[in-house]
This record gives C-alpha cells, structure tokens and sequence, in this order.
C-alpha cells in the first residue's frame, strides 16, 4: 500500500509548487466518500470537470434517479433539472475542497463546472450565465470556466471585474494564452479602480496538450504514409513527433513569467492579487508509444496546475518522476516550433490551434447535447413509473 510518503504527487507540491487537480467528478465520487480519500491520500486539491465529464457521470446512473423523479414532480424542465443535478454535485465537491481552500488561502480547493459550449461564440450570452452560475451556485471556492475564444475573453474580463473565478478553458495557442493573461489583468485592474478587493480572486487559464500532438502526429502519419523525398526529410518528421505539445507549454510558461513580472502585474500585486496560473489540461496520454505521465514529468513548475483524469492520477501516483523540468532545453522548445516551418516539415501551427480550438468546442457540445437528449428519454421514463 502507497504511503503519502512515497506517493510522488506529494513531491510534486510540496517540493516543486505544482498543484495536482482531479479531471473527474461525478455523484458517485462524492457519497462514497472517494473523493475524500483521494484529496488526503492522492494530495488532490482542485478539480475540473466539463460536460463530457457530466455526460458519463449521469447517463445510464441511478444515483440521480430519485432527483430527477423529484425534478419532474415539481414540474422542472429538462435543462432545469439538468442544472439541479450538477450544481448540487458541484456545491458538494466545493464543500468537501473548503478545507483545502481555507488552509492554502484561496490558491487552491476550486472546482470547475463549465458554461454551455453552445454559447461559446456569444460573449453577452456568456457573462450572464457565467454570473448566474456563480451566484446559484454561491460557493467561494467555485470556479466558472469560460472557453478562450476571440468572443470569450471579453467574457472574462468582465465576470473577473464583476470578482467571480474564472478558469479559462481551451487555450492551444501561445499566442491565445498571453491574451488570456491580458483579459484577466484588464479585469482586475477594472476592480481596483472601483475601490474593490482583488486578493480573492482566483483563476487559471488550462493550457491543453495531448490534442496538440494528437493533430500534428496525424498530419506527421499522413505525410509519411504519402511518401517522402528523403531519408532526412522523414527523420525531420519522426523527430517531433509526441515532442509539440510540450515545447508549446514550456514557451507559455516563459510569457507567464515575463507578464507577471511586469510593472504592470506587480501594482496589481502591492494590492493582493493572485496570479492566473497556467493549467495544464488534456494530459492523458493517447499514444500508447508514449510515456503515460508524460505531460505530468516534463511540465513541472512552480505556480502551476496540471489536472489529471483518474488513470492518469493513479499511474503518476505510481511512476512520476518529479522534477523541475518545466525550464529544461527551452532554447529547444523554440527551435522546435520554429521547425514546423521547414519545407521538410511543413505543418501551419496556426492552423492547427484553429483546428483544434473549433475541435474542442464540438467535442463539449456534442455530449452536453448527448447527456440533455439521454436525460430526457429518462425523464419520460421515470415520469410513466
């Protein structure tokens, strides 16, 4: 049996200032008293969930059945009693993490619950949800995720104003994290002009990554499966391959040192204010070639997060090697990304990160349409019970 003592998650926050966030919740987590366990002895101290997430923990689950039954009896729509059953997972799960935000003052203890992506490209649409959200839900601890679209940051800025927490999701580019950062440092000084505290406001822009060398290993397979015209072309290709999404992290890391040094960052500091840390999200490996923890060993840092789902967990919790390697080789992590664009090579990041970002909002929508379009065929069949 793993002691705390031997359990590298432990090393990885308490020694390198990383902290670990659960990519999991469900009701089943909270009542057996998983989740629980899992913060004293898995040293989670956050969680992110989304609605593929809430998909797989509601469909085909009787735990919630007797909810929904008491939904219908008070006459709820679908889409209200949809929002009954996760927000009171979301309020429980904030309950069980209060400690862990009181204790670390506000750096930690936040659960995320994410807006509806079909609203992702509508910035006023946005910021009343996600202050609708923050209120119903009226938990300290909660944080509101809103998607880094051009249509989205607006959003942020705003609801930061407004003193809500914000996790920004969807983030690929380097490009879209630095204007994440910006939007974030606009709405806090927007509060301190008003004369409000800005030392409770939390929030993290989740960078993602897996998806990253998902999208380019497949264009890699794509052009090697087309034929190359050397030997050194297709080395050129086989080199990267796996190797993107980490180099892309590692060069955001260096502009969210560069912005929170900023004169700028430090008046907002002098006032309270907490940095917006980089969350590394989508970090369970898809290729089984590659290491299982791999954007949990090479992305280790001070003042980060790095959410991780539950198998992810459980196989760091049993090989990750702790290091501080989120600074190692970053002249290489720029030639590497300068790379893509050698004739040999020839991938468009651009095009990629759009790709992705247009990709990521269809991958939420379609299972918050999936878990809406389930729940009603078993709202129709409790309601004939």
């Amino acid at each position: 049996m793993m002691t705390t003592a031997t359990n590298p998650i432990f090393e990885i926050e308490k020694k390198y200032g990383q902290s670990i966030w659960l990519d999991n919740l469900s009701r089943d987590l909270i009542e057996s008293g998983e989740l629980k366990q899992l913060i004293e002895h898995r040293g989670i101290v956050g969680i992110t969930s989304n609605p593929a997430i809430f998909e797989k923990a509601i469909a085909g689950n009787k735990i919630y059945d007797a909810d929904i039954e008491a939904g219908i009896k008070a006459g709820k729509s679908v889409a209200e009693i949809y929002e009954s059953l996760i927000f009171t997972d979301i309020r429980n799960a904030c309950d069980i993490l209060k400690p862990v935000y009181e204790e670390t003052n506000g750096l930690d203890g936040y659960v995320s619950i994410e807006i509806p992506a079909t609203i992702a490209r509508d910035t006023e649409a946005t910021i009343k949800e996600v202050r609708r959200y923050f209120q119903t839900i009226d938990r300290p601890n909660l944080m509101v995720k809103i998607p880094g679209t051009p249509e989205g940051l607006p959003a942020v800025e705003r609801a930061i104003s407004e003193g809500i927490n914000v996790n920004v999701t969807l983030l690929f580019s380097v490009d879209s994290y630095v204007e994440t950062a910006w939007a974030y440092i606009r709405g806090l000084e927007k509060r301190a002009a008003e004369g409000k505290d800005i030392s409770k406001i939390a929030s993290v822009a989740s960078f993602f990554l897996s998806r990253i060398d998902t999208n380019i290993d497949n264009r890699i397979d794509a052009k090697l499966k087309a034929g190359v015209d050397s030997i050194e072309q297709e080395a050129k290709l086989r080199a990267i391959k796996g190797k993107v999404a980490i180099a892309n992290a590692k060069i955001a890391y260096q502009k969210y040192k560069e912005i929170y040094s900023s004169d700028r960052w430090q008046a907002l500091a002098e006032k309270g204010a907490k940095v917006q840390r980089l969350l590394w999200a989508s970090t369970s490996t898809k290729n089984p070639e590659y290491s299982d923890v791999m954007y949990v060993d090479e992305l280790i840092g001070a003042n980060t997060v790095n959410t991780l789902p539950p198998q992810t967990l459980e196989a760091c919790a049993d090989h990750c090697h702790p290091g501080d390697r989120i600074e190692s080789d970053v002249e290489g992590a720029y030639r590497l990304m300068e790379s893509l664009k050698d004739p040999d090579i020839d991938i468009d990041i651009k095009e990629v990160m759009d790709e992705l970002l247009e990709d990521g909002i269809d991958k939420f929508v379609k299972p918050f349409e999936s878990l809406m379009s389930s729940l009603e065929t078993k709202v129709k069949q409790l309601a004939t019970v």
